[in-house]
Formats: C-alpha cells, structure tokens, sequence
C-alpha cells in the first residue's frame, strides 16, 4: 500500500484542526477579553533507510541519508495572550487591563479563576460580580447609596455616598500574573484556571511587579484580527484541497498499477 495515503490522510485532518480553530477564534472577535489560539504542528516520524553520515564506500559517507516522512499531527494548542483593542464604554464597572495580568473570579466551588473580561457588574447585594454573577476575588460589595464608583489605576476602588463630596475606599482590586498564561486552562465563561503548566499566580496591586494597571471606563476586546484569520482560513483551505489530490493521485496509481495485470 503507498504510504502517501496515510501521509496526505494526517494532512487532511490537521488542516481540518487548523480551520476548527480558525473558526473558533472568528466566532469570538466580539468576546471581551478573548485571546485567540494558535495550532502547533508537528512532523512525523521518519523512515530512515540511509541516514546521514553512512558509508557509502570504504571512503566515502553519506552527505543527506535517505529518510521519508509520513505526515504530520497536530502537537498542541496556543493561546497568543497579545493586548487586545481598549475600547471606551464609559461604564463606571467597564474595566480593562493594560499590561499582563488577570482579574481573580471566584467560582461557585469555591475555586479561583482569572479572566481578563473586564465587564463587572453589581448583584442584589452589591458586590462586583461576572455575567454569570460570580464575584470578583477580593470580594467589593457597593454600597446601595453609593453615586459615584471611582477605580483608580492601581485598584483603589473608592465611591461618593450621597451629597457627602469625600470619597470612601472600599476595597482594590488585585491583579494576578502567571510565569507561562499560556499554559492556563481555558474552561469557557471567559475564565481560565492555574496548572502546573502556568505555575502559580503572583498577586499584586496593579502596576506593581510587572502587572498591567487599570483603566476605568474601557473593556478590552479580542485580539482577533479577522483579516489574519481569514488569509489563515484560505492557505488551510489550499493545503486541505492539496492533500485530498494527493490522495486522488495515489488512487490513480493504483488503479493504473492494478490495470496492468490485466
């Protein structure tokens, strides 16, 4: 059997890969905080009938050997933590980070994840919460007289109650930072969670030891650029179209090798 098959057969489903997660990375170009993914591929191994460096004679060796590779497999996924677009929203909780960092979200199971959606709003009792009202870690609870909610860049959240025109802390918001963001696990709602990939998060106030400050007011959004996705889309498109004929070819040769023997 021609190993060409299989080989153009691993081309077909990493392509297929590459365009699943094109796809996804499109589907979320509104998503605040998002961060798109990047496939890494690998080859695979080789059949190395010379290899490089052997005799070829009592003086002579092989410059470049004989191998012959049999396709390729997708290695990983990457999550590209660029800086996305700030947009200004004017929302007193719209909050996005300049820099490197992650918000800490605590999780109904009591475990702490990190997101980087800015998007916060108040619950019934008035503490800062998610979308899906999970609360921002460490907890701020509003108070229901408050006027005016203040973020300085460095986390200190102070508000105005009533006429009072002196401004009240209470509370700052922590950053966390990671030795490798790109080992995080993305677990969807906008959140990730540390592995042992990621190392262990580093809090800090906001622009401290290398995290990112704070910009009230604005969300940072994707850092998908649908231009690059779309060229990505066409050139996985071509090498999807071009390891099927090559599968095409095989099976001609075959037919061709078969026909002989009749």
């Amino acid at each position: 059997m021609m190993t060409s098959l299989f080989t153009s057969a691993t081309g077909m489903k990493g392509q297929q890969s590459q365009i699943d997660t094109i796809s996804n990375n499109l589907a979320n170009v509104n998503t605040n905080g998002f961060k798109k993914t990047r496939n890494n591929f690998q080859d695979l191994l080789y059949s190395n009938e010379i290899v490089p460096g052997s005799n070829t004679s009592s003086n002579t060796i092989s410059p470049t050997g004989l191998h012959k590779g049999h396709g390729v497999k997708l290695a990983g996924t990457q999550k590209v933590f660029a800086q996305g677009n700030i947009t200004h929203t004017g929302n007193n909780l719209d909050i996005s980070i300049d820099g490197a960092g992650f918000f800490q979200v605590l999780r109904p199971n009591g475990t702490i994840s990190y997101s980087r959606d800015g998007a916060w709003q108040r619950d019934a009792d008035g503490r800062v919460v998610t979308s899906d009202g999970y609360t921002l870690e460490p907890e701020v609870i509003i108070p229901p007289e408050t006027t005016k909610i203040i973020i300085g860049q460095d986390g200190q959240i102070q508000v105005l109650i009533g006429d009072d025109p002196t401004p009240n802390r209470i509370g700052n918001i922590q950053l966390a930072k990671f030795i490798n963001p790109a080992g995080l696990n993305p677990i969807g709602k906008n959140l990730y969670l540390a592995t042992a990939a990621s190392g262990a998060p580093v809090v800090n106030d906001p622009g401290q030891e290398g995290v990112g400050i704070l910009s009230q007011g604005f969300l940072e959004k994707s850092n998908v650029s649908v231009v690059d996705e779309m060229v990505n889309m066409i050139i996985a498109q071509r090498a999807y179209e071009v390891n099927s004929k090559s599968i095409q070819t095989s099976d001609n040769m075959l037919q061709t090798a078969v026909n002989i023997l009749r």
